[in-house]
Parts: structure tokens; C-alpha cells; sequence
């Protein structure tokens, strides 16, 4: 049985002796070998078999769900362990630069600012007592950034793999 074991460099970042550079993971990651990649990552475990894979993204066949897989592989991102695929490391490139992993959920990192910012104009309305010109200009400009972050939060959203 030929069951590569990662070590403490793959499982941070990049690992050790790897001819595979950030580059030419952008360039091979992407369509349904993103997708695949994706479904990895929001997964319990970080662990998925053929099948499952298959049945998740509506492939037509678990042969194409298994090229994707092998494909991954191949880019030193998964490795393959009694028939299961389990992610060797996380890699952000392209869209996923974009995302933070909570848990199994992958959000958008302008989420966190959004929400932040949201709570924030909120407060200011709960705690505006008289309007002047200086409570008006703070809740145009907190306003304009609210929007401004939701939309861009909601953009990269509907860019997800």
C-alpha cells in the first residue's frame, strides 16, 4: 500500500521539496477541479470518497469525480488513503484567496467586516440623540460603507466554486 504521510511543513503551507509552486496550482485549479477541491475543503473532515464526491457536484460518473480527485493529487493537495481522498494542505489561490474557513463553512473574508461595520452604524443609530451636520455626515459615510462591504461580500459569494 502506497500511502504518502505528511508532514509537519504540509500541513502549515507549502511542503518541503514540493515542484509545485503556487503558480501552477492557480493555473491547474480550476472548473470541476476546483469544485472538487472546494467540496474537500467544506467537508467534515477534510476526507470524501469517490462516490460521495460524485453524488455532491452531480457528476455523470464516478470516473470523472475520480480524474478530479487524481488531479489533486497530482498537485500535491490530496492524498489518497484506503480509497478515500483526504486534503494533504490548503492552498490560497485565486478565488479561494477570498474565503476563510470556519468550521466546514467557507465564507467570504469580507463577512467578517461587513458585520462588523453593520454593528456599528447600528449602535451609532440606537445611541443618535439630535441630528447636526456632523451625526448626518457620519451616517451617510456609515451607511455608504455598509453597502459598500455587503455588496462586495455578497459579489464574492455568488464567485464561489
Amino acid at each position: 500500500m502506497n500511502v504518502k504521510t505528511p508532514n509537519f511543513y504540509q500541513t502549515v503551507g507549502k511542503p518541503m521539496g514540493s515542484s509545485f509552486d503556487d503558480k501552477k496550482i492557480a493555473s491547474e485549479l480550476k472548473g470541476n477541479t476546483l469544485r472538487a477541491y472546494w467540496a474537500l475543503l467544506s467537508s467534515k473532515n477534510g476526507v470524501m470518497g469517490v462516490r460521495e464526491l460524485q453524488r455532491k457536484l452531480g457528476f455523470s460518473s464516478p470516473a470523472l469525480a475520480a480524474y478530479h480527485l487524481n488531479k489533486l493529487e497530482e498537485l500535491e493537495l490530496v492524498v489518497k488513503e484506503r480509497g478515500d481522498y483526504r486534503i494533504l494542505r490548503e492552498v490560497k489561490v485565486g478565488i479561494l484567496e477570498q474565503f476563510i474557513k470556519l468550521g466546514t463553512f467557507m465564507l467570504p473574508r469580507y463577512v467578517l467586516y461587513s458585520t462588523m461595520f453593520t454593528t456599528l452604524l447600528i449602535f451609532f443609530i440606537s445611541q443618535l440623540r439630535e441630528f447636526n451636520f456632523y451625526s448626518i455626515f457620519s451616517l451617510i459615510f456609515g451607511c455608504l460603507g455598509t453597502i459598500i462591504l455587503w455588496y462586495e461580500t455578497i459579489r464574492v459569494w455568488r464567485q464561489k466554486p
